[in-house]
């Protein structure tokens, strides 16, 4: 049985994946043979196996990369951002390049606070969570489901700050943080985002 689905897989089918996560024909053709020739199946299996990929690259040093830009049309709107990786050649590459200049319009379009949640001020994220408890106490929310409304809220507002959580634009089924877990088991080097700054015209705050 194995044997005979594995063989079904076809060279169209693996185009396909191939064009639309970017992985390598091998592990296209792996993934649409352990995912039974379902091609979202299949994205599903290489997101998992990038995410696999990045958590053992955990501890590697990212200080190779490049400084990318993004400026909306018109020039009032652009976005500055350092994506990392472990090595020159892999920085010099079209795909990390594309990658970087994603992720820099990604952070123009959506104007992310931060990379990671952690990077979020403690005081910050308590008078998030106080107001979403009111909110839910002002619609007659039942008193023992108030803090779990407030963490489901809390949960979206993560989403629309932080840069990691945020959908990413040219795919709403994946984040900035698969995004860049699947980069890593593309490239095989840790990649990540280190900083960035959103600019708009006559506007100072940062």
């Amino acid at each position: 049985m194995e044997k005979t689905a594995r063989m079904a897989i076809s060279a169209a089918q693996v185009k396909v994946l191939r064009d639309r996560t970017g992985a390598s024909m091998m592990d296209c053709k792996r993934a649409l043979e352990e995912s039974g020739g379902d091609v979202e199946k299949a994205i599903e299996y290489l997101r998992k196996k990038g995410a696999a990929t990045a958590e053992k690259r955990a501890d590697r040093v990212a200080n190779q990369g490049v400084v990318e830009s993004y400026i909306h049309a018109g020039g009032r709107l652009g976005a500055m951002v350092e994506v990392n990786c472990e090595t020159d050649f892999v920085a010099k590459t079209e795909d990390f390049r594309t990658l970087a200049r994603d992720i820099a319009m990604q952070i123009t379009a959506m104007n992310p606070a931060v990379i990671s949640r952690d990077q979020l001020d403690p005081k910050v994220v308590e008078k998030e969570l106080d107001i979403y408890r009111t909110q839910a106490m002002n619609e007659g929310k039942p008193a023992q489901v108030v803090d779990r409304i407030a963490d489901d809220r809390l949960e979206k507002y993560y989403q629309e700050v932080v840069l990691l959580e945020q959908s990413f634009i040219k795919d709403a089924g994946k984040t900035i943080k698969d995004l860049l877990n699947e980069a890593t088991g593309k490239m095989g080097e840790k990649v990540t985002v280190r900083r960035f700054h959103r600019f708009h015209l006559g506007d100072d705050r940062p």
